[in-house]
């Protein structure tokens, strides 16, 4: 690069960084289109609308409330990651939607949930089920649900269609792109509506309704047999109307037809208190981290601190354009996200050290540690981000909206790692800064460190430390205080409406009251909200006995003098069903096979993945040890940590892989023990030094951060420990005992191939032999008698 061009970069860069500044402090309209202040914040931040249904009629069962708990929770997740489904009592359920202000338009979008049918045209003996009305502007049902019902002309119901959506189509005739309706159905729907469709076909019944409570929705025309199940509706629609009619059929494909009761606009969980101490946290963090890097890495730490500055910013920015619901956790996971950003710079630096003690020119240096890096940073932050979209796709709820906020991140630290450091550093380099010194402290010989030798004693230490929380459980169970402190979020709990007489704000009540109630109900995780334009404050609490309830009224009443009637109780459901848990579970299965895949694809070698994923699930079981052994409550954040650790435990894993596979190709004759031991010792600075940056963040959240913030880093810097542990100590002994197994098992059985074909060419000489001298015998008989002759 040209000194001409340095300076130009360098300008732009830093012209970048003040544009991204102005852009997140400010936006870049009147309006602030673009600021910070603008991002969606989830309910705990900013609050929403709260709205209950009540199921009409009886009582549903159980089975059929939890249904419709997961369906409403799948359908709210269209306006947000972050909105909530939960069961309230026996036959209401509850729906919590962030970052909204008008209930109505909520209400006016999401549907009445009703009943949905599809119906024939016409009943079995002719007559018509629907006709034009008198004006020809739409259809109109000519017999009641119940008289169809009766004479079999209703093809399916709600529950029957498994999915709808608005989507484009091509026109079969035209070629034109149309915008329709795509539905899937169930099994049983799709053996249902092809009978049906087969009929109406070939009768010249052509058209087939959509009935939604009380009303015609469409009247699609059926122009074939569907026996795949999978139906569209198209015709002349723009893209509102196809969505508003998929809407409408998936909220209609409930198992229980509900009512609405009540709405109402509901206040942060969280106060001010909490957003603020979080931004203090990460902004003292990241001056550390940046020091911290300068101080280690001299001129290339600083470009890197240029860098992150502009990974803030950018992501800033892009939470905006994605249109990303950001919550307390989710501002925390940003936080760590700044800590793992420095995770590409820090191996690409170290590399520039090693080639600089090689003797290597500060340019050499430079494009060597770019070079040799540029594997470990790809393998590793795309095995990340494997995990990040298969949690997108298979996850629902919190799980979805930490796959947005940790993919986004991959992708931006990635960029700033490998575009925008780069381009600082040789920027530098281009306007004259050539001195070796400022670019690195040669490193001195280290002798390799034996942790090959010491694996036995890892291994009990790990096994040990992964058994004790299944220990703890088990004792936990045992003394009657349950497996895991698991809070309202998991088992749900007790939803108390006080109407005080004056209105209070999130601070007063968290200062004044909170402390009091946690002491009353025993639960250190109360979640308060306050109704807009009103008195009204719901406290969310563990399940409260009656004891408990009675004490929380007596409170209310001494101190602020609510009589008995302005306090209303009832139980809630967990705003984490077991389905959204289970949809957890299994996107955490597909996407450490997919991982296990891809390391397996990258490395040539099943070893290396099979460590790498032992590794992983090691510090998953360690860091729910803690949560076990320390009773931190278990709730939304505990989900976020588990996938956190998931997505960042891989990374320094992958780098010492990355090492050892190099190295193999460079010293095949070297003893393979002393091998590993040298790439261990040779990344050893490394990964102290990432997890040291990432765990420093974390503690800033720590010792600044709200109780909710404290309960999530926590296990975060047990999980970052362990994950620095793991990589030195444990994998690469892991895949060294593999291959030295698998390796011996081989020679093994060469050896045994070796000596059975051995065997059989003796076996084969032999007989041959025996067939020569019986060959010689007969001739010597022929000659005998022919002299006898």
């Amino acid at each position: 690069m040209k000194k001409s061009r340095g300076v130009i970069s360098l300008i732009v860069i830093v012209a970048v960084m003040i544009v991204l500044g102005v852009t997140a402090v400010c936006g870049i309209d009147l309006q602030g289109m673009g600021a910070a202040r603008n991002i969606n914040l989830g309910l705990d931040l900013e609050g929403g609308v709260s709205i209950t249904y009540q199921a009409v009629g009886e009582t549903p069962s159980d089975e059929d409330m939890k249904d419709t708990v997961y369906k409403m929770q799948r359908r709210v997740e269209e306006y947000s990651t972050e909105a909530q489904a939960y069961q309230v009592g026996d036959n209401r359920v509850g729906i919590e939607i962030p970052g909204v202000q008008d209930a109505n338009q909520i209400l006016e979008e999401l549907g009445q949930p009703g009943s949905l049918y599809f119906i024939r045209h016409l009943d079995s003996d002719g007559n018509e089920n629907y006709t034009l009305n008198a004006e020809g502007t739409g259809y109109e049902l000519t017999k009641t649900i119940e008289e169809l019902q009766e004479d079999g002309s209703i093809v399916l119901t709600g529950t029957e269609v498994e999915s709808a959506s608005a989507g484009a189509n091509s026109n079969s005739t035209t070629g034109a792109t149309e915008y329709g309706v795509n539905l899937t159905l169930t099994e049983e729907g799709t053996t249902a509506f092809a009978e049906a469709t087969e009929e109406a076909y070939n009768n010249g019944q052509d058209t087939i309704a959509i009935y939604y409570d009380g009303d015609l929705i469409s009247v699609p025309s059926v122009n074939n047999v569907i026996e795949n199940g999978q139906a569209s509706i198209t015709g002349n629609m723009t893209y509102e109307e196809a969505d508003n009619i998929a809407s409408t059929i998936r909220i209609g494909g409930l198992n229980v037809e509900l009512e609405e009761i009540s709405s109402e606009v509901v206040g942060a969980q969280l106060g001010q208190e909490a957003v603020s101490t979080s931004l203090l946290a990460g902004v003292i963090g990241l001056v550390i981290v940046c020091l911290f890097m300068c101080f280690v890495y001299l001129l290339p730490g600083f470009a890197s601190s240029l860098a992150l500055l502009i990974y803030t910013g950018l992501i800033l920015v892009l939470l905006n354009a994605f249109d990303i619901t950001l919550t307390l956790p989710g501002i925390a996971g940003i936080i760590l996200g700044i800590g793992m950003a420095v995770d590409a710079n820090v191996i690409i630096f170290a590399r520039v050290k090693e080639e600089l003690t090689e003797g290597a020119s500060v340019h050499g240096a430079l494009k060597a540690g770019f070079h040799k890096a540029m594997s470990a940073i790809i393998d590793g932050n795309v095995t990340t981000l494997i995990a990040a979209a298969v949690l997108w796709l298979r996850g629902s709820g919190t799980v979805r909206g930490f796959a947005q906020t940790l993919a986004l991140g991959i992708v931006v630290s990635m960029f700033t790692a490998l575009v925008i450091t780069r381009l600082i550093i040789y920027s530098f380099y281009a306007i004259g800064i050539r001195n070796e010194k400022l670019y690195a402290k040669k490193l001195k010989k280290r002798k390799a460190i034996d942790f090959l030798g010491k694996r036995k004693v890892f291994f009990i230490i790990s096994i040990v430390m992964c058994l004790s929380g299944f220990v703890g459980m088990g004792i936990n169970h045992a003394r009657g205080i349950g497996a895991m402190n698991y809070s309202l979020d998991f088992v749900g709990g007790t939803s108390t409406t006080v109407t005080f007489a004056e209105e209070y704000t999130l601070d007063e009540i968290d200062s004044e009251m909170i402390p009091d109630l946690e002491d009353i109900t025993g639960d250190p995780n109360i979640q308060v909200q306050t109704v807009q334009d009103s008195t009204q404050v719901v406290f969310k609490t563990q399940t409260l006995d009656l004891t408990e309830r009675e004490e929380f009224a007596q409170y209310m009443a001494d101190n602020y003098g609510v009589a008995a009637t302005d306090i209303t109780t009832e139980n809630i459901s967990s705003t984490v069903s077991s389905e959204m848990r289970a949809d957890a579970v299994v996107a955490v299965v597909i996407a450490t096979i997919c991982m296990l895949l891809y390391i397996w694809f990258r490395f040539k070698d099943i070893r290396f993945a099979t460590s790498a994923v032992i590794a992983l699930v090691h510090d998953v079981l360690v860091v729910l040890a803690f949560y076990v052994i320390a009773r931190v409550s278990v709730g939304n954040t505990f989900i976020a940590c588990m996938l956190t650790i998931v997505g960042y435990s891989i990374n320094a894993t992958i780098v010492i892989f990355d090492r050892i596979r190099e190295e193999l190709k460079l010293n095949k004759k070297e003893d393979l023990k002393d091998l590993v031991n040298r790439c261990i010792t040779q990344t050893l600075t490394r990964s102290i030094y990432t997890n040291l940056t990432t765990f420093i963040m974390v503690v800033a959240l720590y010792v600044l951060g709200v109780s909710s913030i404290k309960e999530f880093a926590a296990p975060l810097m047990v999980g970052i420990a362990c994950g620095a542990y793991t990589s030195v100590c444990i994998t690469g002994a892991l895949w060294y005992v593999m291959k030295m197994r698998t390796d011996k098992a081989a020679a093994a059985a060469s050896q045994a191939a070796v000596a059975a074909n051995n065997e059989e060419i003796k076996a084969v000489a032999d007989k041959s032999g025996a067939e020569t001298q019986g060959s010689k015998a007969g001739k010597k008989h022929k000659k005998k008698k022919r002299r006898h002759k």
